[in-house]
């Protein structure tokens, strides 16, 4: 339950010559070259830089050096042998993929991305067919993310922000790369948890059906940006207490007071996961770094992960969970887990994956060591785990605090 990660956000991704999808278009194209074959096709190639500088209010920054290169080839085509024109022609090739992809995917780096699916062969479609589609901008247009926030998003940061090295155009600037991830990864029924702003969103039919607080990691751990998926629910889960916590949090409670374990349902486990004799161990000469155990919270409502788990895809631990406490919900300020997320409406949310056959009642019960159960969904869910401190509410942008302070 317990991890610290920093987070990776959108870079340019660099697509020269050389790149697998350069290669892979002219594989498809079967021709040498694309752009420098005819003046028709060196006039198409001029539009496409300009429309690509043209293009900077939309938050994609274009090379100046390589449009500055590129347009010095092109001038000069004439002295070029076969060897340069197709080295020239592949690097155009490369910029204008890179801004195709740009457009309509970004370049969103989560910590861990199960959901995102390669796309390479659309945009190099995309390219190869364009030739005879009108002019750039009009193709651009419709090439463009149709999401209603990143259209508000992409209005606010041509209308209201001019220094493209302020906070507020960066975070806009990664809101935006978000809304395109998330619409080049479109699923009907997915989960939508924004770190800074602390709450979740359940959508069904790709409609927000169930909107919730959460209570996300603290500074000192904080939660991943994640993209991955629910398949099981798990009912009654045991907490087995990551190494950190327990020598950390829990050891020096034991130490001040013995009689902790069994007010908060814990077991001593070894290892191999037997249940050790608590009375016969000296907890005094136990140290964070000795401590040879491992401590596992049996099930009930007083299990800090409560009575539901939503086991989520990921090699950092990271889950969705009901909680012990849920007074936490009512603060402003929520970022005190460990790295998981608890979760405001656990029960309404497992009921609604799992289509209404949950035995809610039993839930709620709530009974110390009730058996734990996993049930598997009938599709596995998406959920995606972002980092955007902002939020946009019709057509108005707000922003939030940058709680773990990574917008740089």
């Amino acid at each position: 339950m317990s991890c610290f990660i920093i987070t990776s956000f959108a870079k340019k991704p660099v697509l020269n010559e050389d790149s697998l999808m350069v290669q892979k278009f002219y594989t498809t194209l079967n021709e040498p070259l694309f752009w420098l074959s005819s003046r028709k096709d060196i006039k198409r190639a001029n539009e496409w830089i300009k429309a690509i500088e043209l293009n900077e209010n939309s938050g994609i920054l274009s090379d100046k050096l390589q449009i500055v290169q590129i347009r010095t080839a092109l001038s000069n085509k004439s002295k070029m042998d076969n060897f340069l024109k197709e080295k020239t022609d592949k690097q155009i090739t490369g910029f204008v993929l890179n801004f195709i992809k740009h457009q309509q995917q970004a370049n969103i780096l989560f910590e861990y991305d199960e959901v995102n699916a390669p796309r390479d062969s659309v945009y190099i479609f995309q390219l190869i067919f364009s030739k005879n589609k009108g002019s750039v901008s009009n193709l651009l247009s419709t090439l463009d993310c149709k999401d209603p926030d990143y259209l508000v998003l992409k209005k606010f940061l041509h209308d209201s922000i001019s220094d493209k090295n302020s906070v507020k155009y960066k975070t806009v600037l990664l809101a935006m790369n978000y809304r395109k991830y998330l619409a080049a990864n479109q699923h009907p029924e997915y989960i939508l948890v924004n770190i800074p702003e602390a709450e979740a969103v359940y959508y069904k039919n790709s409609l927000p059906t169930l909107k919730m607080r959460t209570v996300p990691g603290k500074k000192t751990n904080m939660t991943p940006t994640i993209s991955s998926y629910i398949n099981s629910i798990v009912t009654f889960p045991t907490w087995n207490v990551p190494f950190n916590i327990a020598g950390d949090e829990i050891l020096p409670k034991v130490q001040k007071d013995e009689n902790y374990l069994e007010q908060h349902n814990f077991d001593v486990v070894d290892a191999k996961g037997n249940v050790m004799d608590d009375s016969e161990l000296n907890w005094k000469s136990y140290t964070a770094k000795n401590f040879p155990y491992y401590f596992r919270q049996s099930t009930g409502s007083d299990n800090s992960l409560g009575v539901l788990k939503f086991n989520l895809q990921n090699p950092f631990s990271i889950f969705l969970h009901a909680t012990s406490n849920p007074g936490a919900f009512a603060k402003d300020y929520r970022f005190l887990s460990h790295g998981c997320i608890r979760l405001e409406k656990p029960f309404e949310l497992a009921d609604a994956m799992l289509r209404g056959k949950l035995d809610m009642e039993e839930l709620k019960s709530g009974k110390k060591n009730t058996e734990s159960t996993i049930i598997k969904l009938p599709v596995k869910i998406p959920v995606f785990i972002t980092y955007v401190p902002l939020t946009v509410t019709g057509n108005k942008v707000t922003f939030l605090p940058d709680v773990y302070g990574l917008i740089k």
